[in-house]
């Protein structure tokens, strides 16, 4: 088993929570979680990769668990936050790094590559569209619509919040349960996840980034911009059996990278990382070192 070391680092005008391992000197590589998750999300990939050489760095993403949990829905537009882990990678010392975010992780993740190639060394993402293929899928493809119905009402104010919160989250905690595989997530990972989401404005805050893409997602409608291809190097993994996406998203996103591979997990939900972490963790490897 790794060390884990937990630090505050300095970035972006905050100062995020990570949890780091492996080698100082070994190739940097940052996971990157969703919603509502935090750094733990990653906890079945973080020992395999730092027994293999990286360095591993796990941030809790802006609102969520013990980093800043900034009151403005502004903070959670995805250029701030992009730059959030551009200036991680930045005070760690670097100028590169292996990306790998899952949900909202991936699209900070697509953002990177798009818009910072330079610093991205190959870009990886698990059940995650692309930005453009979401918006698309969102307000035209009304089984996508069926599945996003969340989405339109986290956009309610205090609702949501009540909603998840109540009855020690039991709301929260069925919704982890009740989309992945059967005894995925246990008693003392549901646990660890209350305590995350307890911590103070935290609740708010990972709504936030829902509510900050609404807004960005409304202001682009009508906007039709030549779609700029992704040229780092990108693997798509997705679990099939996702309640939240549509799979008939997965290939139009690939589409969108100059050299990207899209792989299927058949068996998988939107969970995929805590799912079939042996699977995922080889396919990953595979991409990184290849």
């Amino acid at each position: 088993m790794s060390t884990l070391t937990h630090q505050h680092v300095k970035t972006n005008g905050i100062s995020l929570h990570t949890v780091q391992a492996g080698p100082e000197d070994g190739p940097l590589l940052i996971f990157l979680h969703g919603f509502p998750e935090f750094w733990y999300c990653w906890h079945r990939q973080i020992d395999f990769f730092a027994e293999r050489g990286f360095r591993v760095v796990v941030p809790d993403q802006r609102g969520y668990n013990l980093s800043p949990k900034p009151s403005s829905i502004s903070s959670y537009r995805v250029e701030p936050i992009a730059r959030d882990i551009l200036g991680l990678i930045e005070s760690l010392g670097r100028r590169k790094a292996h990306i790998v975010g899952h949900d909202w992780g991936g699209i900070t993740a697509w953002r990177l590559g798009n818009r910072y190639k330079q610093w991205v060394e190959r870009l990886a993402i698990l059940n995650c569209p692309h930005p453009g293929v979401m918006r698309r899928n969102l307000f035209s493809n009304p089984a996508q619509l069926k599945k996003s119905w969340y989405i339109f009402y986290y956009q309610l104010p205090w609702l949501p919040e009540w909603t998840m919160s109540r009855n020690d989250w039991e709301f929260a905690r069925k919704a982890l349960q009740y989309t992945s595989v059967r005894g995925t997530f246990g008693d003392d990972d549901l646990g660890r996840y209350v305590a995350a989401w307890s911590q103070p404005g935290a609740l708010s805050a990972m709504l936030g980034w829902y509510r900050a893409g609404m807004l960005l997602m409304k202001s682009r409608i009508g906007k039709r911009r030549p779609p700029r291809k992704i040229e780092v190097p990108t693997l798509l993994l997705w679990g099939a059996k996702d309640r939240f996406l549509g799979r008939e998203m997965a290939q139009p996103s690939v589409d969108r990278c100059t050299n990207g591979r899209l792989i299927f997990l058949e068996e998988a939900t939107h969970w995929l990382q805590h799912e079939e972490p042996e699977k995922v963790n080889s396919l990953l490897l595979q991409f990184l070192t290849s």
